[in-house]
């Protein structure tokens, strides 16, 4: 597929090289701008299952005993 882009492309090697750059910055733009915020809500990602009622000094203690040091 990219072979057959690159043959398409007009001119030497280096207006190919700087025509296939400012179309890769163009498809990068376009998902960041577009197609990212789109399907941000679509994933799951803010979806967590931690709980805050077992408190941040529980778990820091249970790493610490388990890596062999005590509390």
């Amino acid at each position: 597929m990219y072979g057959w882009i690159w043959r398409r492309l007009p001119g030497n090697v280096y207006v190919r090289a700087l025509i296939s750059l400012v179309l890769v910055v163009g498809v990068v733009f376009l998902l960041f701008q577009y197609v990212f915020p789109w399907a941000e809500p679509l994933l799951p990602f803010n979806d967590v299952t931690v709980d805050g009622a077992a408190g941040s000094a529980g778990a820091a203690g249970s790493v610490a005993e388990t890596a062999g040091g005590a509390v």
